[in-house]
């Protein structure tokens, strides 16, 4: 019974929750000098979630990535990175929310847009289904005679048990998947919130 349950709420949860992508920067051409505002384009092109990769693609000794924090992002200081890649062909898992921040290792390419922040929402968080509460205490049976019992009790028909079950998935879903409301509001706060990135940096 709890695995069916188990796999039944699989099923329920969003793909997004359930599946790590894996994201080409610069597209096609990969990691390359592109024009200034492409990489803020292409990322807020792009939906990030935890455990997605990024995949940059350039050419080797040419290139490089770096991972850095946002005072050497926005000076393109490429002395004191968080992480180096270098080997052409990187991939780096995006393993928390938050904001990323990556240059070229070549400081003139930084400084003609060779860098860009990604943006990674937090995981939505699937709520507990409430608990029953205990049933009160019965106060003991008095002695008394056994009631009659009306012919009209014998013939109602118990609940059926598929369909409290089916309730009970209704519910699950509900409490798993963000309603289309919040899904909405999300979308707006991470446009806005990369316009104020990009925006700060440009000013």
């Amino acid at each position: 019974m709890a695995s069916s349950m188990f796999l039944s709420l699989m099923f329920l949860l969003p793909p997004m929750l359930l599946e790590a992508k894996e994201y080409d920067v610069g597209g096609k051409d990969g990691w390359v000098l592109k024009p200034s505002d492409y990489y803020s384009h292409w990322a807020q092109a792009n939906r990030f979630q935890i455990n997605d990769t990024l995949h940059f693609k350039y050419n080797k000794g040419n290139d490089s990535v770096l991972v850095v924090k946002k005072e050497d992002y926005d000076s393109c200081n490429t002395n004191n990175p968080k992480q180096k890649m270098d080997d052409g062909d990187s991939r780096f898992k995006l393993s928390d929310s938050g904001h990323y921040y990556f240059i070229s290792g070549n400081v003139e390419n930084c400084k003609h847009g060779e860098k860009v922040i990604v943006l990674v929402m937090a995981r939505h968080k699937a709520h507990p289904l409430p608990t029953t509460a205990p049933a009160p205490s019965q106060p003991p049976a008095r002695a008394l005679s056994p009631p009659q019992i009306r012919s009209s009790a014998l013939d109602t028909p118990a609940p059926s048990p598929s369909k409290a079950s089916s309730c009970n998935v209704i519910d699950e879903n509900y409490m798993v998947r963000p309603s289309i409301k919040q899904q909405d509001l999300e979308r707006e706060n991470f446009s806005l919130e990369y316009k104020r990135l990009y925006n700060v940096e440009q000013s």
